[in-house]
């Protein structure tokens, strides 16, 4: 005999926001999906000037110099 139980791990195919819309779809104004670009924006940025300083052009040191 079967029960009409559902497991926590069963999960639809394609995760859906609050507003029903696709977490990864581009939806202009105040959204979830904004929120989830705007954090995978940053992130390239971070690594972006990380790599740039790595190469020797930091910002921050040049600034911290000035500063003396």
């Amino acid at each position: 005999m079967q029960t009409n139980t559902q497991n926590a791990t069963d999960l639809p195919l394609v995760a859906k926001e609050y507003n029903g819309i696709d977490r990864n779809a581009w939806v202009f104004g105040w959204n979830p999906q904004q929120e989830l670009w705007n954090g995978r924006l940053a992130m390239i940025g971070f690594v972006a000037y990380l790599l740039w300083d790595l190469a020797g052009y930091s910002v921050v040191r040049d600034v911290l110099h000035l500063m003396r």
